[in-house]
Order: structure tokens, then C-alpha cells, then sequence
């Protein structure tokens, strides 16, 4: 994967609110998550470019955990929102509503131009995409591999909902209905694809911080590398659930052991079982999570 720094936990802030970046930016998150989206109104839009520029030219060395997420490519305001945030040196840009590759294409050109005129080193800014909020963007998961600047692809489920007419995205018990499970398994394997960093959506009840640890953890076994977060309160969640446990580890360097002392073998005896090499880069994958590799 990609990555440079831990991006196990994404913690957002509204752009227009100068304490909440700065709990954001000293929290524990890998990745403070500027928002001039959602989560800020048309009418002040231009109010938080300006505290997001300050914001980031106000701070020191750990510019390259400090992201933002822009307004969609096809808008009206993205333009504006990098020409603002960009002398700022934002680490990275969250693209969000990406409808394909194209849109990643499309940043990357802003970028390139933007990082010449502010004395940024070119490529340095790096992406991540929300792939799932368009409807047609179902249908394009499978084409990021070799798209610029990417380095991890994640998923909205309340986008999506509005942009098919549905009245709820959940089933009766709360749980995820099958179009946004849909979602999930295929960002997942577009990111697979792509050799990216698949991060899970929000967990939206920031209270309920046992569902959050469930919900990580399935995720994490299932493939995801980190999670969205709307409350510093979910950041420990989340970092512990990204993060393997001594006992993993320590399984994974057994295995990796065992496959070292008997190379060129295919399968091995373990435990009253048998591995093969699927089981091997399994554990590879633990000790890279871990900073052991």
C-alpha cells in the first residue's frame, strides 16, 4: 500500500469552525479531516476556505496528516476550494462524490498547477475518493488502478441513498440494507484492485462506541485498513480496532517463522493443521500493520 504515515483513523471537522479543526488536528487521529463539504452551508463556503487556509499555514511540521475534503469536482465549487486551501499545503484532498477515474484525473490536473504556483513539490498532495455516492459511480470501483496522487478509497451510504430515491438505507434491525453492503464490498475490491487503502463511512452514532468497536473490527477482518470518524471519542476505537494485537502479531511471526525455515515449501503442518501460502501473506499483512514487517 501506499501510505506514508498511519491512516488508520480519519476524523472529520467543519471547515467554518476554527476550535473543532483544532481539537481534530490534536487529537489522536492519523488523519485530521478538514470539511468544506457537507458539513458547511453555501453561504459559508467561502468563510471556511479562508480559516481552513489560516488553519494550516498557522501549524508546523505535521502538515502531512492535515487533509481536506473539497466539493465535488463536477460543481461549482471545487476550484475555489483548492485555489483557497492550496498555499495552506494541505497533505491531501478528500474528493468526494468521485463518479470514476476521470474525477481523479480531473483533481490531479488542479493539483499539478496548484503545487507549481504555491512552491509545493509536485505529486505530494495526495487523494483519497469517496466512490459510492453517485449512482453511477457503482459501476466504475473497478477503475482506479494507476490514477493519480490516489492513496485510499472510501464509501457513503447517505449520498447514495438520495442519489436512488430510497427513504432509508437500513433494514429493520439497523443493520445495513444489501445495496449499501453492495457499496462496501465494492470498495473494498476496487481498492484491492487499485493496491489503495479501502477506509470504512462513519459510524454515525457517535454515542454508541460498543457498536463503533464491533463494527471496526468486522470490517478490519473482512479487509478495510481504517475507518471515517465524526467524534474524537471514536479516534481510540478506531485505532485500536486497525491496530493488530500482541497476539496476532506474535501468531503471524510464527507462521512467517515456520514458512522461512522450510522454503520453497507450498504447505506445512501448524497447529494440528495445514497452511499454505495464502495463510503466509496473511500473516505478512499482520506484521506490516503492525510496523514488524
Amino acid at each position: 500500500m501506499p501510505e506514508t504515515l498511519p491512516m488508520r483513523s480519519w476524523l472529520f471537522a467543519p471547515g467554518d469552525a476554527a476550535r473543532k479543526m483544532e481539537k481534530c488536528a490534536d487529537s489522536a487521529a492519523d488523519i485530521a479531516l478538514f470539511d468544506l463539504e457537507d458539513a458547511v452551508t453555501v453561504e459559508q463556503k467561502p468563510t471556511a476556505r479562508t480559516l481552513v487556509r489560516e488553519f494550516l499555514q498557522g501549524r508546523g511540521d505535521d502538515h502531512a496528516r492535515l487533509w481536506v475534503r473539497i466539493n465535488p469536482v463536477d460543481g461549482p465549487f471545487a476550484v475555489e476550494d483548492l485555489a483557497a486551501v492550496m498555499p495552506g499545503r494541505p497533505g491531501g484532498i478528500m474528493l468526494p462524490k468521485a463518479r470514476g477515474r476521470g474525477d481523479v484525473e480531473l483533481l490531479d490536473h488542479y493539483l499539478t498547477a496548484l503545487e507549481a504556483a504555491n512552491g509545493i513539490e509536485q505529486g505530494t498532495t495526495k487523494v483519497i475518493a469517496l466512490v459510492t455516492e453517485a449512482a453511477e459511480a457503482m459501476f466504475t470501483t473497478g477503475d482506479y488502478r494507476g490514477a493519480p496522487r490516489l492513496v485510499g478509497m472510501t464509501w457513503g451510504a447517505e449520498d447514495l441513498a438520495d442519489a436512488l430515491g430510497a427513504s432509508t438505507n437500513r433494514e429493520a434491525d439497523g443493520d445495513y440494507a444489501f445495496t449499501y453492503k453492495l457499496a462496501r464490498s465494492l470498495c473494498l475490491i476496487g481498492a484491492a484492485s487499485a493496491g489503495v487503502l479501502p477506509i470504512e463511512t462513519i459510524h454515525g452514532d457517535f454515542r454508541d462506541l460498543d457498536g463503533l468497536r464491533a463494527r471496526a473490527e468486522k470490517v478490519r477482518a473482512e479487509g478495510y485498513r481504517g475507518m471515517l470518524a465524526i467524534h474524537p471519542a471514536q479516534v481510540e476505537i478506531i485505532n485500536a480496532a486497525f491496530t493488530p494485537s500482541e497476539h496476532e502479531i506474535a501468531e503471524a511471526q510464527e507462521i512467517v517463522a515456520i514458512f522461512a525455515a522450510n522454503p520453497g515449501v507450498g504447505a506445512i503442518g501448524y497447529k494440528g493443521g495445514m497452511l499454505d501460502r495464502p495463510y503466509l501473506a496473511r500473516a505478512e499483512t499482520v506484521l506490516r500493520l503492525a510496523g514488524r514487517a
